[in-house]
Parts: structure tokens; C-alpha cells; sequence
């Protein structure tokens, strides 16, 4: 089963957010679509945003295509504003549930609040974060925990622990 949560027209920004592995239920998809959007909200983000939460074959098929490495990763964040890093978003995320489901156990928190790390994440390269150095990613971490902590959710990242961001 899929599950698909779309943004009513007219909500700013809108969000369409599809679990085509189908192991998220409605209730956990209407968490998601809320705290995706209160996140939004918060990094004062317009525009639109596509999530497909995919598994770990899909992920790696993906992560091989499109930036050339093997294996499967978290999150790939396809910004797609013509090179125009200002504006409102036009932003596909790939976010992998097996990926998510692994660290949750592992960091003893519910996938969801994973996958919400992820989609975070990717929106914030889209933003103009990055995290390919330990300073400039302590700052992109910074502001996930920020972000997450403002809409209620707490900190979900833990260095050394959870590896978000390693696909984007």
C-alpha cells in the first residue's frame, strides 16, 4: 500500500510527501506531513517540496545514478531552481525508510522522527547549508537541532551515532 499526503492548493509552502515503500501507515504520514510543514514554517521556506520515502534498493539505485557512489545513504536532495539558490523551493527529496529504520533503532526514537531529520536536512542544502567540513557541518547540525526543537520535536541528530546528511 502507498500512502500519499498532498498540500491543499494555496497552502505556502506545499508539500507532497509519498511512501512508496508503503510500510508507513496514515497516522505516521499525517506526523510526518505536520512536522515537515511546521519545519518549513520555521526555516521560513516557500515554495515546493516532493518527498519520496523510499528502501534501501530504490535508495541505492538512486545513490549509484546520481552522484556515483554504491550503496544506499539517508537522504539525496535534488534542488531544482535552474542554479538559483534564492527563491521559493523546487526541491525532491529521496529519503530512504530502511536507512531511517536502522539509525531509529539504533538512537531508540521512532522512524518518523528519522525521516523528519532527513527531509530537515535536505532542505537545509537547498537553503544553502552544507556539511563538507566538520566546522560547516556542526552548523548545518546546529540548525536541524534548532529547527526540530522549535516545532516540538527535540534534537534528533547524534553525532557519531546518526549519519544524516551523508547523501544529500
Amino acid at each position: 500500500m502507498t500512502t500519499r499526503a498532498d498540500a491543499p492548493a494555496g497552502d505556502n509552502p506545499e508539500l507532497d510527501l509519498f511512501d512508496a515503500t508503503g510500510r508507513l501507515g496514515r497516522t505516521a504520514i499525517a506526523w510526518l506531513r505536520e512536522h515537515t510543514l511546521s519545519a518549513l514554517s520555521a526555516l521560513g521556506a516557500s515554495g515546493e517540496v516532493r518527498v519520496r520515502i523510499v528502501g534501501d534498493q530504490e535508495m541505492a539505485l538512486a545513490h549509484e545514478r546520481y552522484s556515483g557512489v554504491s550503496g544506499t545513504t539517508d537522504v539525496l536532495t535534488f534542488d531544482l531552481r535552474d542554479g538559483q539558490g534564492d527563491g521559493p523551493l523546487d526541491t525532491d527529496l529521496l529519503v530512504c525508510f530502511d536507512e531511517a529504520s536502522r539509525r531509529a533503532d539504533e538512537l531508540g526514537h521512532g522512524v518518523e522522527r528519522e525521516l523528519l531529520l532527513y527531509i530537515v536536512h535536505g532542505v537545509l542544502h537547498c537553503l544553502g547549508h552544507n556539511d563538507t567540513d566538520e566546522a560547516s557541518s556542526a552548523r548545518m547540525h546546529a540548525e536541524e537541532d534548532r529547527v526540530l526543537q522549535t516545532i516540538g520535536v527535540g534534537a534528533v541528530y547524534q553525532p557519531g551515532r546518526s549519519k544524516a546528511g551523508g547523501g544529500s
